[in-house]
């Protein structure tokens, strides 16, 4: 199995939408739309396994301290072989090289980032702007049953 992570082009945005649609249906992913992803192209990083898209992630800045990891897909013909961990890692050092203090994420996989040492925090913590820029257009919102984590760098 030969893995490559790179940074996806806006060319990839329609493989990455063709990806993450299941979650999108099922509102475990925020929908984000293709002019979305291009205005925001730079914050993802992607997986392939042997030539073929196998997942991806957004490093999304919201300000100098704070950063959140969103939008994680792993497909599942490769799941369980630790990509969507090692997806978040490159995160958390592209994070650290930018300067940033703390990677929010907001999840309904709690263990999972639990694992690589985020710790759940309050909701109403959260910086307003992500609840109003967001969370308002989940499909679950205002009745929200993610966990929010966080990690600090």
């Amino acid at each position: 199995m030969e893995l490559e992570f790179f940074k996806p082009l806006v060319s990839d945005i329609k493989d990455m939408q063709d990806l993450v649609k299941d979650e999108v249906e099922t509102g475990t992913i925020l929908l984000r739309t293709e002019d979305e992803m291009a205005t925001t192209i730079r914050s993802y990083t992607g997986v392939k396994v042997d030539g073929k898209l196998a997942g991806f992630c957004a490093l999304h800045i919201h300000s100098i301290n704070l950063a959140e990891i969103r939008s994680l897909i792993v497909s599942e013909e490769v799941r369980g072989q630790r990509l969507g961990k090692r997806l978040v890692e490159h995160c958390l050092v592209e994070a650290k090289k930018l300067g940033l203090q703390q990677i929010l994420s907001l999840t309904y996989a709690q263990k999972f980032f639990e694992d690589l040492n985020f710790v759940e925090i309050s909701k109403e913590s959260l910086p307003e702007h992500k609840i109003w820029a967001d969370c308002i257009r989940c499909k679950h919102f205002p009745v929200c049953d993610e966990i929010a984590l966080l990690y600090k760098l």
